[in-house]
């Protein structure tokens, strides 16, 4: 039980690590302290919805089309290694010019827009129900599997808060663009480990 939700938990956080349009966002408005509490309770709780969807449908499409783990398992380390490589390349590029504005805008307008993030991004549905779900088809029994989800969720509100609140103690750090070359090159780390983890089964 403990195995599994930590590597549900470990899972979840590798894949959500990476600082996509969503997360800057989440980063921004943490930043500027406008709605960070219902930004940062969305973002979990759509991941929360799209983890359990993974997880509990899964097993059935597998047992619809048998070679849906392997093909999911080979296009999740595919993307996984070359967006680690974009990582790397944004690393060595330096380019970091972020810029974030001084007015914000309202509570609804700002959920619009986290909307817009999370679910019209295509990335969103192979991390969650691609390979989280891939990743729990390694758990049988009803109870793992499920601590496994648990784990993968807990991963999510534990980012999403976390960047959301810790944002304001990073400001003065992440200013630099010397601490977005490191940040962007340990995500490539982490996508290439997880890749070659996939790889690996």
């Amino acid at each position: 039980m403990i195995a599994a939700a930590l590597t549900g938990f470990a899972t979840g956080f590798a894949l959500i690590l990476a600082i996509g349009a969503q997360n800057a966002f989440v980063l921004r408005q943490g930043l500027a302290k406008a709605h960070v509490f219902w930004l940062c309770l969305f973002c979990a709780g759509s991941d929360a919805l799209l983890i359990a969807a993974g997880v509990l449908g899964f097993g059935a499409m597998v047992a619809l089309f048998p070679s849906l783990p392997t093909i999911m398992t080979l296009g999740g380390a595919a993307f996984l290694i070359v967006y680690g490589a974009t990582r790397f390349f944004a690393a060595w590029r330096g380019d970091y010019a972020m810029q974030i504005a001084g007015e914000t805008k309202g509570l609804w307008a700002t959920l619009a827009t986290a909307a817009a993030f999370t679910w019209l991004n295509p990335h969103v549905y192979l991390d969650t129900l691609g390979l989280v779900g891939a990743v729990s088809t390694e758990f049988a029994d009803v109870a793992q599997k499920t601590a496994f989800g648990g784990g993968a969720v807990t991963a999510s509100f534990v980012f999403f808060f976390g960047l959301g609140y810790g944002a304001r103690i990073l400001a003065p750090i992440m200013q630099t663009a010397r601490a977005w070359r490191i940040l962007d090159a340990l995500i490539g780390v982490v996508m290439w480990i997880l890749a070659f983890s996939l790889l690996r089964h």
